[in-house]
């Protein structure tokens, strides 16, 4: 059977590798096509576009490069009626994913939604639309189900969230980074979020010279853009395609918004969130977007359980001040433990997520071929 997944930033590209791997597992004849990235062809999908192409970050930044976003747009929908998939599978990435999904539904294929685009946090009222033209949505976050059935009557798949299993089950492979012991540092993946936040806690390192601090490089960027960042710090080293790696060896780390908060959790890592957009973007979230969180740790505890330090909080010393409580404050350590291991318990689900989902997939699937 033939499937089209679109995936468009790195934690897709994660979470749709890891699905291509349990599909061809279901399907031995699977020909997958996909949008997404390394993980993703590595896994047995034949990559069309990289996500490195797609990402563009916060309001201003998606209306600078609103024409190059379009042409995506038109080149996606001419290749999807080309290979002419028996499902198209869109994961999270919902500015380009939902207008691909109501052009696709009216094409007349099948469309699975995996991640839900965060429509508790804002935009609500699309959730009417995405009902017509989402054949079945699959939801990592267990929230996520009620908020569907309660408020819209919308019967959505939880399928458990696919990182529990890939944090618990990988093995270390490299030796250790640095002699000293190490904060990391994961100031996200896109350049606009990276130049404005990855100063900040770069600076924070003078005040720990007994650490070395590491710098999770992202996939898609060169070495060339960090080193101007790094140049000034003489306790400051980097790593690319290690993070896993990294957060096995840290004992603290700095964190940007979005799933590398909830990886460091997953990982026992205490953790400061750190976010800094741009002032335009910010200033729109801010009026749109209805959270009490911007880190998935606490959204999904629904307490601080890990601190968040936003847009004018976000300074050397702050960053500073929460950091020695993490390193130094006996009883937050000991409350961080026990919050992590509830929220293990609460992202856990009887079968693995990536397989349950790659289940729902296939049997989608199969039915439309009987």
């Amino acid at each position: 059977m033939k499937y089209y997944l679109i995936a468009g930033e790195a934690s897709g590209d994660l979470h749709g590798g890891n699905l291509i791997k349990e599909l061809i597992q279901l399907d031995h004849g699977a020909d997958i096509r996909c949008w997404g990235g390394d993980l993703m062809q590595q896994s047995g999908g034949t990559l069309v576009k990289h996500y490195r192409e797609l990402a563009f970050m916060g309001f201003a930044e998606v209306l600078q490069n609103l024409k190059t976003i379009l042409r995506n747009i038109r080149y996606c929908k001419e290749d999807i009626r080309k290979f002419n998939p028996d499902v198209v599978v869109l994961i999270d990435y919902p500015g380009f994913n939902l207008r691909i999904a109501e052009w696709a539904k009216k094409e007349g294929f099948k469309i699975i939604f995996y991640i839900s685009p965060q429509v508790w946090a804002w935009k609500a009222g699309r959730v009417k639309k995405m009902r017509q033209f989402i054949d079945k949505m699959l939801v990592i976050l267990p929230f996520e189900k009620k908020y569907f059935a309660d408020k819209w009557n919308w019967d959505v798949e939880y399928v458990g969230h696919p990182l529990l299993h890939v944090v618990e089950n990988f093995k270390p492979t490299a030796p250790p980074f640095s002699n000293k012991p190490v904060i990391a540092l994961l100031p996200g993946s896109r350049k606009q979020e990276l130049q404005t936040k990855l100063p900040i806690m770069l600076e924070v390192s003078r005040h720990f010279p007994a650490f070395d601090f590491i710098i999770a490089k992202a996939p898609g960027l060169e070495d060339e853009f960090y080193q101007p960042f790094i140049q000034p710090y003489n306790n400051v080293l980097t790593v690319r395609n290690q993070t896993y790696d990294l957060l096995k060896q840290a004992t603290a780390a700095l964190v940007t918004s979005g799933t590398a908060t909830l990886e460091t959790a997953l990982f026992g890592v205490p953790e400061v969130v750190c976010y800094k957009g741009s002032p335009v973007s910010y200033h729109i979230a801010r009026r749109l977007v209805k959270i009490k969180y911007i880190s998935l740790v606490n959204l999904i505890m629904d307490k601080e359980v890990v601190k968040e330090l936003i847009q004018n909080d976000l300074t050397v010393s702050n960053v500073v001040k929460e950091l020695e409580l993490l390193l130094n404050d006996h009883s937050k350590k000991e409350q961080l433990k026990k919050d992590y291991k509830e929220l293990k318990e609460m992202l856990r689900s009887d079968v693995e997520a990536s397989a349950k989902a790659a289940n729902e997939v296939y049997e989608l699937t199969r039915k439309i071929n009987k």
